[in-house]
């Protein structure tokens, strides 16, 4: 395992997301295992044991931030250089031949034109052009170039970057996304009519209008729409519908969500595409029990009809009846809320997924 000392850097070009929450997580998990642990990025990071270095990258034009951002990785003199956001990834990966260190490159997810590429997955955008360029050959390329390890969060999207991307098979490594249970706890089941909670970017492939669709034919539940995006005001619009009047309450962002989990009965996921959400982990350590659609890695994660309910995507009636179901039945509820909080801390806990990046990191290093 990773020496006490070893110095490890997490590189960020993001200030929110997934990515960004997961990078975090795992240098101050490395810290609490006395790993010299630091994080460059943007957002302002205060976990103790956890070195912060300010930088900006603000696009993929922004040559004098990433010149910036080059030379604070050179002076850090790491040990492993670990990128997580696609920017980062490519920063990284590009400079790997000056940084002195082995470069690690998390494939958090995959562009949405591309997204059908994955098993589970429907396309959620338009394909461009320059999808294939940019995200198959270009990433093949410069991970070449880079000599770099590849880690992905589920084995479905490991199985992209093999057949898809064409990276050699012995390079790609999947180390499944974690939680850590004492921060994502159950609370006590909240009174009042049972509560689906959702949780993302009010965006195009989240398919939040599934969710309302599907909450306009179960009078009997209320939904607490976690996020914000550029589907807010038609998320608004559709709230006021007689249909759904007092029944949709919208949050915007919440930089803890640990707060809506409490008051949730259970976790709608209604993505057309997915790799490994760290919202579907954070709410079943809480003891909620999921109905999703079987996206990308969610079903390496839920099992369907034991930590919930698992439908295809972009098929309304069947999300429908899931989430009927779930809402009526409340000993399934309340037998699902309980394997899911026992799957978390069995196989899907933050220090489970740092061992398999610290073996990652030996690995690369030796």
């Amino acid at each position: 395992m990773t020496r006490h000392g070893t110095r490890v850097v997490q590189v960020l070009t993001q200030v929110s997301g997934g990515p960004v929450d997961h990078a975090v997580d795992v240098a101050g998990e490395l810290a609490r295992r006395g790993v010299d642990s630091h994080v460059v990025g943007p957002r302002a990071v205060h976990v103790p044991g956890v070195t912060w270095h300010g930088t900006t990258v603000a696009g993929k034009a922004d040559a004098r931030g990433a010149r910036d951002a080059l030379a604070l990785l050179r002076s850090l003199r790491a040990d492993v250089v670990h990128a997580h956001d696609r920017r980062a990834g490519w920063l990284a990966r590009l400079a790997a031949p000056v940084l002195g260190a082995p470069v690690v490159y998390t494939l958090h997810g995959v562009a949405d034109g591309l997204s059908d590429l994955v098993a589970g997955n429907v396309r959620a955008a338009d394909r461009r052009r320059r999808d294939r360029l940019y995200y198959l050959t270009g990433e093949r390329l410069v991970t070449r170039w880079a000599r770099a390890r590849v880690v992905v969060p589920s084995a479905a999207v490991a199985t992209y970057a093999v057949a898809r991307v064409g990276l050699p098979e012995e390079i790609v490594s999947v180390v499944h996304n974690g939680v850590d249970p004492a921060r994502w706890r159950p609370a006590a089941a909240p009174d009042g009519p049972v509560t689906m909670v959702w949780s993302g970017v009010l965006g195009g492939v989240k398919r939040v209008g599934l969710l309302l669709d599907a909450l306009a034919a179960v009078p009997a539940a209320r939904a607490l729409v976690v996020g914000d995006g550029p589907e807010r005001l038609l998320v608004e619009r559709r709230a006021a519908e007689p249909a759904l009047t007092g029944r949709v309450e919208l949050t915007g962002w919440l930089p803890d969500p640990a707060p809506a989990y409490a008051r949730g009965h259970l976790l709608a996921l209604t993505s057309a595409a997915e790799n490994l959400p760290l919202s579907v982990l954070q709410a079943m350590s809480c003891g909620l029990p999921v109905v999703a659609t079987a996206v990308g890695g969610v079903p390496e994660v839920v099992r369907d009809g034991v930590e919930g309910l698992l439908v295809p995507a972009d098929d309304p009636a069947a999300l429908t009846a899931a989430l009927r179901t779930m809402v009526e039945d409340d000993g399934l509820r309340e037998r699902a809320g309980k394997a899911a909080r026992d799957r978390v801390e069995e196989s899907f806990s933050l220090a489970a997924c740092v061992d398999g990046l610290q073996r990652v990191y030996d690995e690369v290093r030796s």
